[in-house]
């Protein structure tokens, strides 16, 4: 489907998985798993999974193992890896209005895996992304998000029309059989698609290039002749077994009452390791060790005194990090190799001069980073320095400080109330385009006095 990719990472390893074995999908999810990347929210988990297997049961893989996770992203974005990790992201939640709708974005992606399109993709495309795409992630900045801020599914996914098309058709078919009603899977392309108009529209304001909805619908969806064909032909299963009241919220609704809108709030912070809020950076160090942060180096110091980690910035040059160190260095220069943690690119040596041997190290990101690393015993404290060298990365998302979250709250329209005059009260930015997509009223709709609405708090 058309939408946002906030962690596109794990999609990447995912892609690979069919060549390197179904270990890649494990070990990204892993990873995901430590950056604190998943949302925190037991209950929502456990309804997600249960709607997830409820359609697996009704899938072409009814024995096959799947996991369903929520993302905690504000992007809207939902994916699937090999080895039968799904994902949705909390950030796409607000948009849709049913356990059907979610139902839909879920089936989608069961599709996908069932329908083997990782192995079946072009894969060549994605080992030249792995850097950008990975900075990305920890950085939601750069080349890469703004692609993804424009739906540019067509440089990250890789699958196509044909293939986006089919799994859209076999997830319509998932959901018939789960006595779900496959006319919820058109309803969430709408909410895709209202979504790149309106992309289109901050593009036109801020003179940035607009997207479009991946490729696959030119027209509105509801207008696709092919999409209805597979539409259509999966209502024929129908069995009618889901019923939600429409006269209160159901426990799709509920979960979505306080939900986090935004930016994450759950801000987790390890200890041992150092994180820069202003130029988003974060390395470990031993306990024990100090960090102490001039306006002109940043030092990190062992308990004893005996070792020492100095890091400064300078202008980030063409040249690379490789030469940036050569330029730097005093003296012979020795066991150098490439640097790559964090979609990031660095070199480290060792540097010997006038009978001293010194650690050093470039890092790349929005600056040249120099590392010095010192020692008493730089043969016996190599080894920790090195490794403190290699962790440094940028910040992820949930590490970020965020001092004024926001969450997804009901209330019922009062009398004389538009959209305009609930927006007002909203502080976050087009705070009305926002209300009206999260209430499936874009671009000019209006609630009704007594609805019960989406508002962001």
């Amino acid at each position: 489907m058309g939408r946002k990719f906030a962690v596109v990472l794990l999609l990447l390893l995912a892609a690979a998985n069919a060549v390197y074995g179904e270990s890649a999908g494990a070990k990204a999810h892993r990873q995901m798993v430590e950056a604190g990347q998943i949302y925190d929210d037991p209950e929502l988990k456990a309804y997600v999974e249960r709607v997830g297997q409820r359609l697996v049961a009704a899938s072409d893989d009814p024995d096959g193992e799947f996991t369903f996770w929520v993302l905690d992203s504000g992007i809207i974005n939902a994916f699937a890896a090999p080895g039968g990790f799904i994902y949705i992201s909390r950030g796409m939640l607000p948009y849709l209005e049913s356990e059907e709708e979610m139902a839909g974005v879920l089936g989608h992606e069961i599709a996908h895996i069932t329908a083997n399109h990782h192995g079946r993709q072009q894969r060549a495309s994605w080992a030249g992304q792995a850097a950008a795409i990975a900075s990305f992630i920890f950085t939601g900045s750069g080349d890469v998000a703004r692609s993804a801020e424009i739906y540019g599914a067509e440089l990250l996914s890789g699958y196509g029309r044909d293939m986006e098309l089919e799994a859209d058709g076999l997830g319509a078919e998932f959901l018939s059989r789960a006595g779900y009603d496959p006319q919820a899977m058109l309803q969430v392309l709408s909410v895709l698609k209202d979504q790149e108009q309106f992309a289109r529209i901050k593009a036109r304001s801020s003179g940035k290039p607009a997207g479009t909805y991946h490729g696959l619908y030119a027209s509105h969806p509801r207008n696709d002749k092919r999409l209805h064909e597979v539409i259509d032909k999966a209502r024929e299963l129908h069995s009618d077994e889901y019923v939600e009241s429409p006269e209160q919220p159901g426990e799709f609704l509920g979960h979505l009452d306080g939900l986090v809108w935004g930016e994450s709030i759950q801000g987790q912070r390890e200890e041992n390791r150092y994180y820069h809020d202003k130029l988003a950076f974060s390395f470990a160090h031993p306990p024990g060790w100090t960090v102490e942060t001039g306006s002109r180096a940043i030092i990190a110091s062992s308990a004893d005194g005996a070792s020492s980690l100095t890091i400064t910035l300078r202008r980030r040059t063409s040249d690379g990090p490789e030469q940036a160190l050569r330029d730097a260095a005093t003296g012979e220069l020795g066991e150098g190799k490439a640097l790559e943690q964090a979609g990031l690119q660095g070199y480290t040596a060792l540097a010997s001069s006038a009978g001293v041997t010194k650690r050093l190290a470039v890092i790349d990101y929005n600056y040249s980073y120099l590392f010095v690393a010192s020692a008493a015993d730089i043969a016996a404290a190599d080894a920790e320095l090195l490794a403190m060298i290699e962790s440094f990365r940028p910040l992820a998302p949930q590490e970020k400080t965020n001092p004024d979250p926001h969450f997804v709250h009901f209330i019922q329209v009062p009398r004389g109330a538009t959209m305009a005059s609930l927006a007002s009260s909203v502080d976050i930015p087009y705070a009305e385009e926002q209300l009206r997509l999260i209430n499936g009223l874009y671009p000019r709709g209006e609630p009704r006095v007594g609805d019960w609405i989406k508002m962001i708090r």
